[in-house]
Parts: C-alpha cells; structure tokens; sequence
C-alpha cells in the first residue's frame, strides 16, 4: 500500500498568505489562517484564508461581470446573470486561483468554482478547470502578461465542462485538452455541442505533453457507476509541488468563500421552506434576518451541509454538523456515497499512485478551500474509507504514517450519521432504479 512509502508523520503545517484582487487594482491584504488542531491537539492541515478583501473599491462595473446562463440539469447552474471573479496568488509568480459563486438552480445554495492558472517555463499559461469568462476574468487573465497556452477540462463533470468552450474561444490560439471518456445525461451530447472542436485527449501518465517535464498528471477511469464511469484527472506541479484536482477531495473553510455574495448568504440564513422541512421538528422562528458576520456563517453553514448531504437533519441549527465537516481534508459524501464506494479498487490505484510518486505538500481542489497545505498522509486519510469496501490487505511494513494514516483516516471519514440518512436513501433509490451501481461489499458487508 502506497502509504508505507511515505517517509513519515507530517509535521505542523504554516498557512500560505494569499493575496487576493477584485479587479483592475493592485494593493494587496495577506491573511494567515490559524493553525487547525485535530484529534488531541496534534496539529493538523492548516489552510489559507479564503476571506481575502476586494480590493477594486467598486470600480468594478456589473456589465464586466456579466455572463448569461440558464443549461445545468437536473438544476441549471447559476448565477444567471452576474459573476464576479476573485483573483488570489497561491503561489508567488508562479500559480494563481480564480474564483466564481456556483449557485444550484433557483435555491439559496451557493459554493465556489475554482480555475488554477499556472506559468509555465515556456513563459505561457496553463489553464485548468475554466470558469465562465466574463470580462472581469479575462482582464485578470491578461494581466498577469503572458499568453495562454493550453486550456485543460480535468474531468467530465458538466459544471466544469459547461464554460470550456465560451472561454477557448476567447483564446484561439491556445490548446484545449480535455479528460477521456466524456459524456452528459440525460442526453450523450458531443464536446461540439459544448463549443469545443478541436481537443486533444488527456492520457494517464502520459510524458509527450508540452508540459511533461513541469507538470505530471494520472487519470482516474473508473468503469461504470450507473449511468456514465467518473473520471477526473489528477496533476502535480513539480516546481511548487502542489496537486491538483477537481473534485476528489474538498477542505470545508469557517468562512464563505470571498467570491459568494452578501445576499447568497443572507438568503441561505432566512428560515425559508427547507429550513421547516429540516428542523428536526422543531418550531422554527419567522425571525427577519440581520447583516452581521454570524448570520453570514450561519447562511454558509447551512449552503455546506445541503452540498455535502442534499438533505441534512438540521438546517435550523447547522453550527454542530457544520463543525464535523469543515476545518479537515474529506472526500465529500455524495462523491464517496455514489461513486467512489462503487468502485474502489480503482480510486484506490489512482490514490496509491498520487501517493506513492508525488511528494506534494499542498492541494488545490475545484471546490471550497484552497491551496490546503496537505501531505500524502492527509490525502491518504481522506481515503481510508475504501479499506471498508476492498479485501482486507496488510502493509509490507506497517510504518508509523500508516498507522497515522489509518488513525486520521477515521476521523476524516466520519460524517453525522443522522446527516447521511437522505443520502443513503437517495443512493438505495438510483440503486433500485438501476441508476448507480450497488455498493462493492467488502469487509463491512
């Protein structure tokens, strides 16, 4: 097992400053986030501050942020009309993040999307996972002076591959590569339909790409889960040493992130019909919402868990639920619900080979915090859920980050079991329906 090559526990982690811009402007605030203490007080994964300030003092005009789009099923994916886009430096002149609000359909529930930009030694930019390219976003694009060079769709998922061909176009000269295997439902569509025409494929392990000697990638291909495989491609900027993926795993902030707008938040903080029908039933309070910071966590916390669970116990009082599942790296439930214990052997190949060859010590996910200061033991522990669904297997040398790593991984991969109930009722539906794959049994059946 891939985790017995890690050398050993990881030590304390210090967060990365980021500096984030709105737009045109360029003064810059650093924030360092507080060190996150898991299990007994051992320092755990620390990560940077999402809240970074706008800085563009709105001088932004909305027409900048203007994107129209109504596609998405079985909910289209908002906002409809206006995007603002945040800019943040991960990695000094180097890697940088951008990110839009993500909104699902015509409800209250928000999380970001997020497009890594990254300079490569040719002097051009590699772009992976783009947003919807509003002018905004192009013009911080093209501030950082250089030319795109390659525009890469990482998986097959539709809120990603849904802007790969608005945003290609602003950049014909560029490349587009996109991840094997794609398709959509209810309809197949081509990639044509999507606006992309003249792709390349992204191949496992492959070292003929323009970027081979800078950036590796792995593919994850899994057979059918149901309706269509899951594939996600995984990357590993050597010079920063830093992974990249789209949705694997996910690293849940206190905080919202800066790019979710006041009324998102303060929309998901109303007790509106959801928050009736999951409250545990209890009188839930026809209370006006107040602006402050609380009441925004609170609209955060309640946004989280719909994400994480579609239908958690209690929206009334998320504060306890939302504890269990921010501040740690986690592959989040739906993924390891309707996909991942579907097909665990070959999650768990793509796992041990990121581990075993990549000595990576952060992680930028498509979703919710990001960079994570995280080694190979952390993203191990995030996945030690697939030992339930897979053979019982001993280790060559049951090595001290092993044994870490099994310890983390339980309590990376405990969810509130009240939490999981909708989930768990949803997946034993689309089972009966034949829309996914039964559940692999393995040692827990």
């Amino acid at each position: 097992m891939a985790a017995t090559s890690v050398a050993s526990a990881p030590r304390p982690l210090r967060a990365t400053p980021r500096q984030a811009v709105g737009a045109p402007c360029h003064h810059h605030h650093h924030h360092h986030a507080p060190p996150f203490h898991g299990l007994r007080g051992r320092p755990r994964l620390v990560v940077s501050a999402s809240a970074a300030e706008e800085t563009s003092s709105g001088s932004v005009s909305s027409s900048s942020r203007f994107y129209f789009n109504i596609t998405g099923f079985p909910f289209p994916l908002g906002p409809f009309l206006n995007r603002r886009t945040i800019r943040t430096e991960a990695v000094k002149g180097s890697v940088w993040l951008f990110e839009q609000e993500q909104a699902l359909g015509f409800s209250s529930v928000s999380t970001n999307t997020r497009m890594t930009v990254i300079k490569l030694r040719s002097g051009g930019l590699w772009v992976h996972a783009p947003i919807a390219p509003t002018k905004e976003c192009i013009q911080l694009i093209k501030e950082l002076g250089a030319p795109v060079e390659h525009i890469v769709l990482p998986t097959f998922a539709y809120e990603h591959k849904v802007f790969l061909g608005p945003f290609s176009r602003k950049f014909p000269k560029a490349q587009v590569w996109v991840a094997p295997r794609q398709w959509s439902w209810p309809v197949n569509l081509p990639l044509e339909f999507f606006g992309v025409f003249r792709s390349k494929p992204l191949e496992d392990e492959d070292g003929g790409t323009p970027w081979a000697s800078e950036i590796e990638q792995k593919v994850l291909s899994s057979p059918e889960v149901g309706i269509g495989p899951y594939v996600e491609v995984a990357f590993y900027h050597k010079p920063s040493r830093t992974l990249l993926v789209t949705d694997a795993v996910i690293f849940v902030p206190r905080q919202p992130p800066e790019c979710i707008g006041k009324e998102s938040l303060l929309a998901a903080a109303k007790n509106g019909l959801a928050v009736k029908i999951l409250s545990k039933g209890r009188e839930v309070p026809d209370d006006p919402v107040v602006d402050n910071k609380r009441t925004r966590e609170k609209g955060w916390e309640r946004m989280v868990l719909q994400i994480l669970f579609l239908g958690p116990s209690n929206l009334l009082e998320p504060n306890a639920s939302f504890a269990q599942m921010s501040q740690k790296l986690i592959v989040s439930p739906i993924v390891k619900t309707l996909v991942f214990s579907k097909v665990p052997e070959k999650v768990r190949d793509w796992v041990d080979r990121i581990a075993a060859d990549w000595p990576f010590r952060r992680i930028i996910p498509a979703h919710f915090a990001a960079p994570i200061n995280a080694s190979r033991s952390d993203f191990l522990a995030a996945f030690a859920f697939l030992d339930e669904f897979l053979p019982e297997r001993p280790p060559a040398s049951p090595s001290l980050s092993f044994i870490f790593a099994s310890f983390m991984g339980k309590a990376a991969s405990y969810f509130p079991p009240d939490d999981m109930k909708t989930l768990s009722s949803l997946d034993d539906f689309l089972v009966s329906v034949g829309a996914v794959k039964k559940t692999v049994s393995g040692r827990k059946r």
